[in-house]
């Protein structure tokens, strides 16, 4: 259980804070940068659940959900020696509920013919910009995982958001104006 009953303890005024170990790291230490990352994209989430419809927002709540475990997961670096206690790492069920998830809202959108350009409704706007976002902290972890040890459901996860997000997006404009389109070319006259 989390008991946080101060806010500020003045431990990073220096610029270094605190793994889940203890360690502690520069601010703009790689798995910061990663973790911090997902915590961006989880706000962003937030701010699209504010105009998203029902089955989207409990979507989207069990999502904001994982961002934590995933943000969990990155701040404790894999060591050769366990913990001393189960630490939270993302599992495979996590991004096949999201695999799911996806192909649920699939099944009520047209293909695609033509590329999408972000926007349509504010909900579908907001969730293009968590899924760039999204993309963004999976470089990051990739990143990481090339110097140091990641669970590979982490990762994993972090691809598999940015896609269920992309159609989130397109499911959230089925209650607006649509998609967008890009047109090829059209201003170059």
């Amino acid at each position: 259980m989390v008991v946080l009953n101060r806010i500020y303890t003045k431990t990073g005024d220096k610029g270094d804070t605190a793994l889940g170990s203890g360690v502690r790291v520069p601010k703009n230490d790689l798995r910061i940068e990663a973790y911090g990352t997902v915590d961006e994209a989880n706000s962003v989430i937030g701010v699209a659940r504010l105009t998203a419809f029902a089955e989207l927002d409990g979507m989207l709540g069990r999502i904001q959900n994982d961002m934590f475990d995933l943000g969990a997961d990155l701040c404790l670096p894999e060591t050769p020696e366990p913990p001393p206690y189960e630490p939270l790492r993302m599992v495979e069920a996590q991004t096949t509920r999201l695999e799911h998830e996806i192909d649920q809202m699939n099944g009520h959108l047209t293909p695609l013919r033509s590329f999408i350009l972000p926007g349509g409704t504010a909900c579908a706007a907001h969730l293009h910009v968590a899924r760039t976002v999204c993309r963004r902290a999976e470089r990051l972890m990739v990143a990481l995982a090339a110097k140091e040890p990641v669970n590979p459901f982490a990762i994993t996860y972090a691809n598999r958001l940015s896609d269920f997000l992309f159609v989130a997006a397109r499911f959230a404009n089925l209650k607006g104006p649509g998609d967008v389109l890009w047109t090829p070319g059209a201003n170059r006259k």
